[in-house]
């Protein structure tokens, strides 16, 4: 069996490495995002949130 010492730094090195990690995070956030933009609109909740975070405006500003 190899040494730890060997090996240990190898696979460290490796675990640690990202290389084009992040574009395909963003893309799986933004493909996400977009669902729940589609399901948001599907299910006609777009006029009530709109609504909800009017009202909410109003009470801060006192409108």
């Amino acid at each position: 069996m190899p040494q730890p010492t060997t090996w240990l730094p190898t696979l460290l090195h490796k675990l640690r490495r990202d290389d084009g990690a992040g574009f395909v995070e963003y893309a799986g956030l933004l493909i996400i995002i977009a669902g729940i933009f589609v399901l948001i609109d599907q299910l006609g909740l777009d006029g009530l949130i709109s609504g909800a975070i009017g009202d909410a405006v109003d009470r801060v500003v006192g409108g």
